[in-house]
């Protein structure tokens, strides 16, 4: 098998802003899910917080092998759960108002040891904008990540065990997009407070689990799966997104539903599924997943795939930098304005 050395390359434009556009017209019903936002999502954040504090207390004093295993076998999935109360308060799905938001996202971050909540929002909100730019995208293996993994096991396998540091080292190359703000700042503050008071009461050992449980819920787990899912080629050569239907989006906050979040960046988690149920044949048609465990040994055996294995643009369209990609929400208040010119 020919060795793959670069990524591919595609001329046409990010598929979401036009099948939005086309959803739309069609299903004019969807309008009224848009702009809701779901406060409970602040709740289950607070059990899963509550819960992993449990968990660090309960292993203290325990063996690592305990350890290890309560944090590859429990702690990641509360763990995971709060990195997708993250995403939704980083899409402002949580509150209306954006201060809600973001102290959400902060609360949410504190058992995952490392102060990410507010620099995440910062990129993530980038990667919907410009999805494929290498130099906006941070969801995009850098150059070097991709030639040095490529499509090994046991290159592939490292990779997920040591995500997180990947993925920060990956922003380094967004220098368009560096914000070091006053809720920066309060998110470093508040997690490293938060970070000494669970050494002062409950020992390293405690922190240690969290930050396993952090590595393993974004990592070499099932649960890691989710970035093999979402954009990488595993099931066809053209598709750039693919969403995942499967019992994982229970606990995981329908975070599946991908190709269903990123045409409507403006609809909370508990309603990606009416997307799919009011629109079927735009997404019956396209490629899925269905086993978080499947993929997750797919992705690391199938030489067919490596980190080469996703789609990259050079153009950015007319999207401008500042974008805070709410395509469907757009749409809708130009629509209304049309409207009221008319009356």
């Amino acid at each position: 098998m020919a060795m793959v050395s670069d990524f591919v390359h595609s001329t046409a434009p990010e598929p979401h802003r036009i099948r939005t556009r086309q959803i739309l017209k069609s299903h004019p019903e969807i309008k009224k899910l848009i702009g809701q936002k779901n406060p409970t999502t602040l709740w289950v954040a607070v059990g899963c917080v509550i819960l992993m504090t449990g968990l660090a207390w309960l292993v203290r004093d325990q063996s690592w092998w305990i350890v290890v295993a309560a944090a590859w076998f429990i702690g990641a999935f509360p763990a995971h759960t709060l990195f997708v109360c993250i995403h939704e308060a980083a899409h402002n799905l949580v509150f209306r108002k954006p201060s809600a938001n973001i102290w959400t996202a902060i609360f949410a971050n504190l058992p995952t040891v490392f102060p990410t909540a507010l620099t995440f929002k910062n990129f993530h909100i980038k990667h919907h904008a410009f999805q494929g730019v290498h130099e906006l995208d941070a969801d995009l293996p850098d150059w070097y990540e991709a030639k040095l993994i490529n499509n090994y096991a046991i290159g592939k396998a490292i990779w997920l065990l040591f995500y997180p540091i990947f993925q920060g080292i990956r922003t380094l190359r967004m220098k368009e997009l560096a914000v070091f703000d006053k809720w920066v700042i309060a998110n470093f503050i508040i997690q490293i407070t938060f970070d000494v008071l669970i050494v002062t009461f409950f020992g390293w050992k405690a922190l240690a689990f969290m930050v396993l449980c952090l590595f393993f819920s974004v990592g070499l787990h099932p649960l890691g799966a989710r970035w093999a899912q979402e954009h990488f080629l595993t099931l066809d050569p053209t598709q750039e997104t693919y969403s995942y239907y499967g019992p994982l989006n229970g606990p995981n906050l329908n975070v599946g539903f991908h190709n269903e979040h990123h045409d409507f960046p403006s609809i909370p988690w508990n309603k990606l599924p009416d997307i799919k149920k009011s629109a079927p044949e735009y997404y019956d048609s396209l490629k899925y997943h269905t086993s978080f465990i499947k993929l997750f040994f797919l992705f690391l055996f199938d030489q067919e795939i490596s980190l080469y294995s996703r789609i990259v643009r050079k153009e950015r369209g007319r999207v401008p930098v500042s974008d805070q990609s709410k395509p469907d929400m757009d749409l809708v208040q130009a629509e209304s304005v049309k409207v009221e010119a008319a009356l």
